[in-house]
């Protein structure tokens, strides 16, 4: 059955607003997006499980509430997608891992708790690399996410199965999770609009079974960002069983999405002082950010160095030790199973010394206090979201510019991590296309704790440079 476009590829508020005055029911719109999943997820592979008989259950249950008025809020009966790495309850849930393919837990994590209880239907889990270890969507469960721009060419990741399901109009909205640029890596390379909260704005208490808790944030994808604000209303906010959440109540994001800049200062910086960047992906970057002063802003170009290899090494012991203290075990129980990727860095994080650790640690704090010295001086840091147009899969690139890369599993996406270490803010906004036709991302950090700003901005530049009328030829 073709599916209904007309539905499908609709933002995710118009669809709220349509349940909200039954113009379509909650069932209607989910056979939709069934029916364009099975269209063309076999395309990309943005989905590994599809929650066809559940979701439909899901929708009976909203319409009925509908039905008495009892609609519980703006994604009551709107269906969603949910990151693999996410814990749901009844749901298959891989973690993009042969250790866990067939699990199906018995409880919800935090975020698929509080999805679940806004009346949201989950379609399914979106395609993660195995348990988020890198910036690209491949495992050894299925076939590797495709970019639906191209389909020889990566989504990024981890959230890469999210960013191609959103962009394929296979659900309207989407969770993410980002402990190194997992939100903002596909989101840039896929064209759409993701933003890793502050550390601690969507709580994640360690439950046993693992997570990037050092430096990872879940938040909301969406191809607008009125959309992606109807899904961090409900991710965010404290709860008492994550002792490092942010206690305050979270902003009025929805708010938020007021499109206006004028008085902000803003600092625009190509390449942080140290990164490799495509030309390209910097002229196309640069004229976004110039814009913002169209608007009202205020764009200066300060001269900085945040990082470099120190920074990444710096980055890689914290995140590679926490990879290890969570999945260690599995070198003994699942070896064979593992990415070969995965597994090379549990063994050497397994094997360093606790100086490593504790040196890395210090720089760590240093780099935190660099970014909170410049930052101080503005309200928004604005940098291209990626070093490069998404590459094939499988081929991460090996130069930039022409400049040789250290570490090619990470220098492609320079831009991300510093923040990640921080707890800063950050989003990644589409703002144009290469001569290629691969989109290109401009990444906006904000202060910690403010992603009303971000957002406001976010929202600034999508009103007067639409992004969402485009869409990839893949059907």
């Amino acid at each position: 059955m073709a599916s209904d476009s007309s539905l499908t590829n609709q933002p995710a508020w118009q669809l709220s607003e349509m349940l909200d005055q039954r113009r379509v029911s909650s069932v209607e719109l989910t056979q939709a997006f069934l029916d364009r999943i099975a269209e063309v997820n076999p395309k990309i592979n943005a989905y590994v499980t599809v929650a066809h008989e559940a979701a439909l259950a899901q929708a009976r249950q909203a319409d009925s509430a509908i039905a008495k008025g009892e609609r519980r809020g703006p994604l009551h009966g709107l269906p969603i997608s949910i990151k693999d790495l996410a814990i749901t309850k009844g749901l298959r849930t891989t973690r993009g891992s042969k250790a866990y393919e067939h699990w199906i837990p018995d409880a919800d994590d935090i975020v698929s708790e509080r999805v679940r209880a806004s009346g949201a239907v989950f379609l399914g889990k979106t395609n993660t690399p195995e348990f988020g270890h890198r910036g690209s969507t491949e495992n050894l469960i299925g076939e590797p996410c495709r970019n639906p721009w191209d389909l020889s060419r990566t989504t990024g990741g981890s959230s890469g199965g999210a960013v191609a399901a959103l962009i394929a109009d296979l659900c309207p909205v989407a969770t993410g999770s980002d402990g190194g640029g997992s939100i903002r890596i596909p989101a840039g390379f896929c064209g759409v609009y993701g933003i890793k909260p502050s550390q601690g704005r969507v709580p994640a208490p360690y439950d046993g079974a693992g997570g990037w808790r050092p430096f990872s944030q879940n938040g909301p994808m969406a191809r607008t960002v009125r959309d992606a604000c109807l899904l961090f209303e409900i991710m965010a906010g404290p709860d008492p069983r994550d002792p490092t959440a942010i206690t305050t109540p979270a902003p009025d994001f929805l708010a938020a999405c007021v499109p206006d800049v004028r008085g902000l200062r803003i600092a625009w910086s190509p390449d942080l002082g140290y990164a490799a960047v495509d030309p390209e992906v910097r002229r196309i970057a640069e004229q976004a950010a110039l814009a913002f002063a169209g608007l009202g802003a205020t764009v200066e170009q300060p001269q900085l160095n945040l990082g470099g290899p120190l920074i990444l090494e710096t980055f890689r012991t914290v995140w590679e030790t926490d990879l290890v203290a969570n999945y260690g075990h599995l070198l003994q129980t699942n070896r064979d199973d593992l990415d070969p990727v995965l597994r090379e860095q549990l063994e050497n994080a397994s094997s360093w010394p606790a100086l490593k650790l504790t040196l890395a640690l210090r720089e760590l704090e240093r780099h935190r206090g660099v970014v909170r010295d410049l930052m101080a001086n503005y309200d928004l840091l604005l940098t291209p979201s990626l070093a490069v147009p998404a590459f094939p899969i499988g081929e991460f690139p090996q130069t930039i510019d022409g400049r040789p890369l250290a570490d090619p599993l990470w220098d492609f996406t320079p831009f991300s991590y510093p923040f990640n270490m921080t707890g800063n803010p950050a989003a990644s906004i589409p703002c144009g296309f290469t001569d290629a036709g691969l989109p290109v991302g401009l990444h906006i950090v904000g202060q910690i704790g403010d992603e009303v700003t971000v957002i406001r901005a976010s929202a600034a530049f999508e009103q007067a440079h639409p992004w969402d009328n485009v869409r990839p030829p893949i059907t």
